[in-house]
């Protein structure tokens, strides 16, 4: 299952490939493009490979338009097609720029990762405790119930050497394999479906995926979600080992096991920015169709 991200809009172009054109490599520049809600700085991007022109929304430099070196010769004319592409295409980025500004904001409003700090976890808000090194031998991070709200309480071994950050990280895996497996015992059976194998990974482009010798593998970050949205992307990726497209058969199979699987599709949509940066990962740009 694709991470849920704004789509690339993409489109066709006209012009004969020249012998120098094509032979050109992918220069990338700031561009400021015209446009009728206002001037939007974008990154441009002349390649030799690229058959169309292409549009996608990327957290790092906001917008990126892709332009076949074939169509415009220089810079000058690779900035006037964008802007004329991507005007067609205005309120569809605007709206996606808004959402992501938005994540932007409620990421910011956990603050950074420390003793005191904000996490979210299993999609609620725990507050992270740390209590200094102690003689006890290992590090212990443990989910507990506070005055105030539910806390990750992490207790340093009096030799742990690692930092916070890849402390969580490794507990949190460890949530998330017993979350994945959980949810793959509760379903298969009633899908009549075995995977091979299963894996947890921080893949950057997927929340989920099944290969055709049937090995499936998920992102660790999905223990942040609420479990609904991780049992949806779970049922997802076992539904593929009866149908591996995603045809009307497919959808049925889904909402067969999560009647509401559009709603938590749409949370990770909604919220894939924050949780690709928690623990200080910013997410990856994504291709789209």
């Amino acid at each position: 299952m694709p991470v849920p991200r704004p789509i690339a809009a993409s489109g066709h172009t006209r012009g004969r490939a020249t012998l120098g054109s094509m032979a050109a490599t992918t220069t990338e520049w700031r561009a400021s493009l015209r446009l009728g809600g206002g001037d939007l700085e974008c990154t441009l991007r002349r390649s030799a490979r690229a058959r169309h022109l292409r549009l996608t929304v990327d957290p790092r430099h906001v917008a990126i338009v892709t332009v076949p070196a074939r169509a415009a010769r220089n810079r000058v004319e690779a900035e006037r097609l964008a802007e004329s592409f991507v005007a067609d295409r205005e309120v569809w980025l605007r709206k996606h720029i808004e959402r992501q500004q938005r994540q932007r904001e409620e990421l910011a409003a956990l603050g950074p990762l420390c003793d005191g700090g904000l996490f979210r976890f299993r999609g609620e808000t725990h507050r992270v405790r740390v209590v200094a090194a102690t003689d006890r031998r290992r590090t212990t991070v443990s989910r507990e119930g506070g005055d105030s709200g539910d806390e990750l309480i992490v207790r340093f071994g009096a030799s742990e050497r690692r930092s916070l950050n890849t402390i969580l990280e490794a507990w949190l895996r460890d949530r998330a394999r017993s979350a994945v497996d959980r949810e793959i015992e509760r379903h298969a059976t009633a899908l009549d479906v075995a995977p091979a194998a299963v894996t947890i990974r921080d893949a950057r482009t997927r929340w989920g995926s099944c290969s055709r010798a049937r090995r499936l593998s998920f992102s660790w970050r999905l223990v942040l979600a609420p479990p609904e949205a991780l049992e949806t992307v779970v049922v997802h990726e076992l539904a593929h080992l009866r149908v591996f497209g995603h045809g009307p058969g497919f959808w049925a199979i889904v909402a067969s096991r999560r009647p509401d699987h559009r709603r938590w599709r749409r949370w990770l949509r909604d919220h894939a920015l924050e949780l690709h940066g928690a623990l200080g990962v910013e997410a990856e740009p994504i291709a789209g169709r």
